[in-house]
């Protein structure tokens, strides 16, 4: 094909909504499934990452996404959204790796680690240094994704797709196979523990 042509192709896709260029790859287009690919690549591995933290884990599964995103490509519906459904597929994914990974640890399991206490759903915390610190965005992040990790897994999967993915609370509860009501409950309690992890190194305001 030639370049110019697939200049074209490639403008055209960008114009469109993920839902129709998942609807070209599911007919067979190659290039439809590279700009799906461009598109999610950063926040699929990211979101795996937060899952798990362990980068190079998160790399196989972040490909292993993909690649069932082309093989089904032909099961998709266009009537639900396309982030909703690869989200699903990567969820359940990095559910399956962190439950192989349980079982090589013997007992251990990131749901039975010892909860903070209960409260009421705090807004997500406002993550500004304290006066004596000198922390850069970097350092923030790392925080952050150590205090994720600290958390019960179904605390985390449900505020890291609400408050960083940005997911509505309807996506959420259809990527966890749960009801509005729990969603609800899960990313309030983990914004609670979140905010008391955190509260030693960052300038969190009480409520």
């Amino acid at each position: 094909m030639p370049s110019e042509l697939r200049l074209v192709k490639k403008l055209e896709l960008a114009e469109l909504t993920d839902e129709d260029v998942m609807e070209r790859c599911a007919l067979g287009s190659e290039t439809a499934f590279r700009a799906l690919v461009q598109r999610y690549r950063s926040r699929i591995m990211n979101l795996v990452c937060r899952f798990i933290n362990d980068r190079d884990r998160a790399e196989e599964i972040s490909q292993e996404v993909f690649l069932r995103v082309y093989r089904n490509r032909e099961r998709y519906r266009k009537s639900g959204k396309f982030s909703t459904w690869i989200f699903t597929i990567a969820v359940n994914l990095t559910k399956n790796e962190i439950r192989s990974r349980v079982r090589h640890k013997g007992t251990f399991s990131l749901d039975a680690m010892e909860e903070d206490s209960g409260g009421q759903g705090l807004a997500f915390p406002d993550l500004k240094p304290l006066p004596d610190e000198d922390l850069n965005a970097s350092e923030i992040r790392r925080r952050v994704a150590e205090a994720l990790d600290k958390i019960p897994a179904r605390y985390r999967e449900a505020v890291v797709l609400r408050d960083i993915e940005g997911l509505s609370y309807e996506e959420v509860g259809e990527i966890l196979r749960i009801p509005g009501g729990t969603v609800r409950s899960r990313i309030n309690r983990a914004r609670l523990m979140l905010k008391e992890r955190l509260r030693p190194h960052l300038n969190l305001e009480d409520a």
